[in-house]
């Protein structure tokens, strides 16, 4: 933590990562601006001082040691060449880095040498590139990179890639490896003493997490199929299981993935649970 007492911490002001993160850290028990001018928000009781930038320079400032921590996409670290590291992955802006061309190119890794490419990402490539030994001419670009081998910019592009229906549209599809797998990440200097204060708001961060990732469920079940039901909810630590008041029969409680909880109540059903209820967890410490 800095003189001031404060944990500092970056977080962005706009694009598809700033909305989110400023919910998460609501809903981690963090103030989080009413204002979208406000540029820092104070938060007293958590001794957090929240700094609201612009995604891509979040990095160079942790890096730098200006700021304790930050919220930002890997692709953004990488990008920057920042000293700065990963922490721990937040789950959310997930995407992929791809390389796209036209479909009738048939273009290959190996041809992108001595090629045009365009990217809002040229430090990411440029690495990613010399690790395979390939040369290229990379043309930064900040936005609508897909236009640019329409426009005869470039031969290939690389850009984060979610949906891919923006690429179709402008006759481009994808091609090779993915580069990088990105998503939201909470990051720190790659050197130095810990921030002091890191390790609560990581366990705050994982408990928004978890809350909203797993659900709660609690059933009823007679002794005879106690086991084949908590094969199906096993818990993170281990189900709890309490007896009835009604003889042979037990109550069993478990965190489970909130993806395919329906189905996970039928299978629960057929094994002989019953009274099966589904519960939302708002907060959770692990």
């Amino acid at each position: 933590m800095n003189d001031s007492g404060y944990l500092k911490v970056a977080v962005p002001n706009k694009g598809s990562l700033a909305e989110t993160a400023a919910q998460m850290l609501s809903e981690a028990g963090y103030r989080q601006r009413w204002d979208n001018k406000d540029l820092v928000l104070l938060d007293a009781d958590n001794k957090v001082e929240f700094y609201y930038l612009r995604p891509r320079d979040i990095a160079v400032y942790v890096g730098e040691g200006t700021l304790d921590l930050g919220i930002t996409g890997r692709d953004l670290l990488l990008d920057s060449g920042a000293q700065a590291a990963e922490v721990m992955k937040l789950g959310f802006a997930r995407s992929t880095f791809r390389f796209a061309a036209p479909t009738e190119a048939g273009l290959t890794v190996p041809d992108l040498a001595g090629k045009r490419l365009a990217t809002s990402y040229p430090g990411l490539l440029q690495c990613w590139l010399a690790d395979r030994g390939l040369e290229a001419r990379l043309i930064r670009l900040d936005g609508a990179v897909e236009s640019a081998v329409r426009l005869g910019v470039a031969d290939a592009i690389a850009d984060v890639v979610q949906t891919g229906s923006t690429l179709h549209k402008a006759g481009l599809a994808v091609f090779g490896d993915v580069i990088l797998e990105s998503e939201a990440i909470l990051i720190k200097r790659a050197t130095g003493p810990e921030p002091e204060g890191l390790a609560l708001l990581q366990r705050r961060l994982s408990g928004v997490i978890v809350a909203r990732d797993y659900v709660l469920v609690d059933y009823d079940i007679e002794a005879d199929h106690l086991a084949a039901a908590m094969e199906l909810t096993p818990g993170l630590e281990g189900p709890t299981v309490s007896a009835l008041a009604k003889p042979g029969w037990s109550a069993v409680r478990a965190l489970v993935p909130r993806a395919g909880y329906q189905q996970l109540m039928d299978q629960l059903w057929e094994v002989g649970a019953r009274a099966i209820l589904v519960t939302d967890v708002s907060a959770c410490r692990l």
